[in-house]
């Protein structure tokens, strides 16, 4: 959307008390913002609408206040503005009954329609979740697919930096406004992906990451792709959330089996047993696809695993080697460990290490351990 086209659409999306179902109501039903705002008070309330709300339509009350916020857009460099009546707009959205009136979008508005899934789960993996979100993410991305998520720390990272390290694309759907990176140590992460893709959010800019904005975004991380794969999430969590929404919204849904005698497991075992397919590779999400989507990925001409780490292990020099042939990618090795049998001294074991980190091919993980990265 040009941004000085109008500001009826912004100032419809920011009218107090008027969430995505209520604004979708009216516009189905007055055809535009525009016609919105010339409706008349009875006609509004005739939507169901509280009072309150239905007076702050017909004195145009946002209207100030989406001045000033498309001022703000304007100051943020690559960001515009999406109404669903444009054809950027994920089309996918506008089959769930709730679709956000206006995305901010920062970053490449064209891979919004692109064949997508989503990678989410725990905030606070298992080594386990880690390796499959980081394989699935980097071997979904490699066929061509966008991967998805909410850019949140732990397995929604994890996934994307998967989808990174590949090379690909990917979407990250924000619980605050465009302009705020949350956690902040995503930063780097979002602007890889909003390089190779891009970062949308439907809360005004300078929105907090408030508690209450997280299960609102879930439905665009559940409506924008094919099908939703879960790695790890507890009992309670978002991404048990999201998954339930996938299937409301006639999504695909994934499960990565998990231990059963862990907390985090119980998310993606939960919903295998209720019918989701069982994911062990990135193959098993993909022959669940539509058939065109299938035939447009590409073929998959990688190397196993074992021999991608061999090639990466064979460009490295004397110490990274050493110390890269110390590290396994199922059980973490501690610093100590690896400082006694590398021979080496602390200092060039960590700055080695870190080297090694920048080159994607090993982890660091809590308690300064260390991992190889299936590549």
């Amino acid at each position: 959307m040009q941004l000085d086209a109008s500001l009826s659409w912004l100032a419809l999306a920011l009218t107090p008390g008027l969430a995505a179902r209520l604004s979708a109501r009216v516009l189905r039903r007055f055809d535009s913002p525009d016609g919105v705002f010339r409706a008349s008070l009875a006609d509004l309330e005739s939507c169901h609408l509280s009072d309150q709300v239905a007076q702050a339509i017909v004195r145009k009350e946002a209207f100030k206040r989406a001045e000033k916020e498309l001022a703000g857009v304007r100051k943020i460099a690559g960001c515009s503005l999406l109404n669903w009546t444009e054809p950027e707009y994920p089309q996918a959205l506008l089959q769930i009954y709730d679709p956000p009136v206006l995305l901010y979008v920062r970053g490449d508005p064209q891979v919004l329609n692109l064949p997508s899934v989503s990678i989410v789960g725990t905030r606070r993996p298992t080594l386990y979740g880690t390796q499959m979100a980081q394989r699935l993410g980097h071997d979904l991305a490699a066929r061509g697919l966008v991967i998805l998520s909410g850019l949140a720390r732990g397995i929604d990272a994890i996934g994307h930096q998967g989808a990174m390290d590949a090379h690909g694309r990917a979407i990250g759907v924000l619980g605050t406004g465009i302009d705020v990176c949350y956690p902040k140590e995503n930063k780097k992460l979002y602007e890889k992906v909003l390089e190779r893709g891009a970062i949308i959010s439907e809360f005004p800019l300078r929105s907090h990451p408030a508690p209450e904005n997280f299960p609102v975004r879930n439905r665009i991380v559940a409506g924008i792709p094919l099908g939703v794969v879960v790695v790890e999430g507890a009992q309670y969590s978002g991404s048990l959330i999201t998954a339930r929404l996938a299937m409301e919204f006639g999504r695909e849904v994934f499960g990565v089996p998990g231990n059963a005698t862990q907390t985090v497991s119980f998310a993606p075992n939960q919903l295998i047993k209720q019918g989701a397919k069982l994911v062990t590779c990135a193959e098993d999400v993909i022959e669940e696809l539509p058939t065109p989507v299938r035939a447009a990925l590409v073929q998959a001409e990688q190397p196993e695993a074992e021999q991608r780490n061999l090639l990466a292990a064979a460009s490295l020099n004397g110490s990274e080697k050493k110390l890269y042939e110390l590290l396994s990618a199922d059980e973490p090795v501690p610093i100590d460990d690896i400082v006694e049998r590398s021979g080496l001294n602390s200092s060039e074991v960590l700055a080695t290490l870190f080297d090694l980190e920048m080159k994607g091919i090993i982890r660091q993980l809590p308690g300064k351990q260390f991992s190889k990265v299936l590549l």
